[in-house]
């Protein structure tokens, strides 16, 4: 499944497919911003499987930067999918999903249906139609 735009919970989301490129750094991360912008997406819903496994290591500082990135250019992040098995040997990765599911900028979610649930719960964005990141 290529990556498509839908409306999900009041915002416009890119979704990526599964089987996409995996996402290593920054540069593919600045590449899915690029694409949600042309689209006009608020957010980028990208596949946990489609995350090149330095992200969930934190020591490599890939999911800083990923995350720095998205944070940078005003664009939400969901990791779509079960991220446990990384998070049960990493105390550290557990505290970063956890923070970052206390915010409104990047979130991990099981799937799309928890992902709209949240959505819909935030505040519509200064300026646009759909709920999205501040």
């Amino acid at each position: 499944m290529p990556d498509v735009l839908r409306s999900i919970g009041g915002a416009t989301v890119l979704v990526c497919g599964p089987d996409g490129p995996k996402v290593h750094g920054e540069r593919d991360a600045v590449d899915l911003i690029g694409e949600a912008w042309y689209g006009g997406a608020d957010w980028v819903a990208i596949p946990a499987g489609r995350l090149n496994a330095d992200f969930f290591r934190l020591r490599t500082r890939v999911a800083g930067e990923i995350v720095q990135k998205f944070v940078t250019y005003g664009v939400g992040l969901a990791i779509l999918g079960d991220v446990s098995p990384h998070t049960a040997v990493s105390t550290a990765l557990r505290d970063f999903v956890r923070e970052c599911d206390r915010g409104t900028q990047t979130w991990f979610v099981p799937d799309i249906d928890d992902l709209r649930d949240r959505l819909e719960r935030l505040p519509p964005r200064p300026g646009r139609k759909t709920a999205g990141p501040r």
